[in-house]
């Protein structure tokens, strides 16, 4: 009974050794694989995907312009966005890895508030039910020069 024992422990021990490593490799990785330049967009938000395409020797940009319906995994190395457009009556989703090399650019072409994580039901929404209200970001207010100024607009 004892040699089982040691045995498992070393099997143990050297299978979480190689792990450990592994994931080292995979953190170092994807720290370097991750791009820090991305725009700041949620679910609900219409953005234009800027996506580059190989066609034999020649590289050009396509554009996909829809409503973002989810985000996975926030901002990690597997980190996903799906984005949903309606082209000629059909419904168009495309899923895009966050981080990915083949995405130059991403903006945001309008916000809106929603109440979901998910906004799967789009898909068989018709009508009102698929619009969003605009969700416009406020500036930060404009802070008068001096107390003075302050006494005098107040007044």
């Amino acid at each position: 009974m004892k040699i089982r024992r040691i045995y498992w422990f070393t099997w143990v021990s050297s299978f979480m050794f190689h792990v450990s490593s592994f994931m080292d490799k995979l953190s170092k990785f994807s720290s370097h694989q991750a791009k820090n330049s991305l725009a700041e967009f949620g679910v609900g938000d219409i953005v234009r995907v800027y996506q580059k395409i190989k066609e034999g020797d020649k590289e050009r940009t396509q554009i996909f312009e829809g409503l973002v319906i989810s985000k996975k995994h926030g901002k990690s190395a597997g980190a996903t966005f799906k984005v949903r457009k309606v082209t000629s009556g059909v419904g168009v989703e495309r899923t895009y890895p966050l981080h990915s090399p083949f995405i130059s650019k991403i903006e945001v072409s309008k916000s809106s508030k929603v109440r979901r994580a998910k906004l799967y039901f789009v898909r068989t929404a018709k009508g009102k039910r698929s619009r969003f209200k605009e969700y416009k970001k406020t500036a930060e207010a404009v802070q008068p020069e001096s107390a003075d100024q302050a006494v005098e607009s107040s007044i």
